[in-house]
């Protein structure tokens, strides 16, 4: 009897190897060939599920934005529906790690910080890319201003705090850490990653909320 395949979960399967081959040696060398032989299957296999290398990397990066969004949004819901017993500085602990859930300071975080990078990198020359791209720019940004606004509901930020002009220099600090932590590692690690977050959120917190 032959074996039933997911359609679902082979594009899947296949975007995987996409993010292997494109951390390992660049999205330039994500060819039909090599995502195949990275996947393990027949490139006949492979076309049987996509029309051809640009379908590929559509839906890998459609696949990663889904991913990341819905691992980002699951963490935020920890601040949105806090504990009302809980001590202030306690949820400002909670926004400082939910940023950090962004910056690539563990395995998984860094897999995922080069991934994103190759494809927003990618996206600048590969139409096809670009709106999924924007997709997680938005999102992330969207994320960061209702995670802002959650804190100052809660009183953990400082009087007069712009939350929209804060969500902007929230994101550009993330995105550049995690740009410079992929691209020097040696000189950018997790310690120093948290030491410029803490930093940042202690600026834009009250110290009140933070005793």
């Amino acid at each position: 009897m032959p074996k039933v395949v997911d359609p679902e979960e082979r594009r899947r399967e296949v975007a995987e190897a996409v993010f292997r081959v494109a951390r390992r040696e660049g999205l330039e060398q994500a060819s039909l060939r090599n995502v195949a032989a990275e996947a393990g299957l027949a490139i006949g296999s492979v076309r049987h599920y996509f029309d051809g290398q640009a379908d590929i990397m559509i839906f890998a990066m459609r696949y990663f934005a889904q991913r990341a969004g819905e691992r980002l949004k699951a963490r935020a819901q920890r601040l949105k529906t806090p504990d009302p017993d809980a001590p202030p500085a306690e949820h400002v602990a909670a926004l400082e790690a939910l940023f950090a859930e962004v910056l690539p300071l563990d395995g998984e975080r860094r897999e995922e910080a080069e991934v994103w990078l190759t494809f927003v990198t990618s996206a600048r020359t590969h139409p096809g890319l670009e709106p999924y791209a924007t997709q997680m720019h938005e999102n992330l940004r969207g994320l960061i201003v209702r995670l802002l606004q959650a804190a100052d509901g809660l009183g953990l930020l400082r009087a007069g705090l712009d939350i929209e002009a804060e969500a902007d220099r929230v994101h550009v600090l993330l995105d550049g850490l995690t740009m410079h932590a992929v691209l020097r590692p040696a000189a950018l690690g997790p310690e120093e990653l948290s030491a410029v977050l803490h930093r940042h959120v202690t600026e834009i917190t009250d110290p009140a909320a933070r005793r």
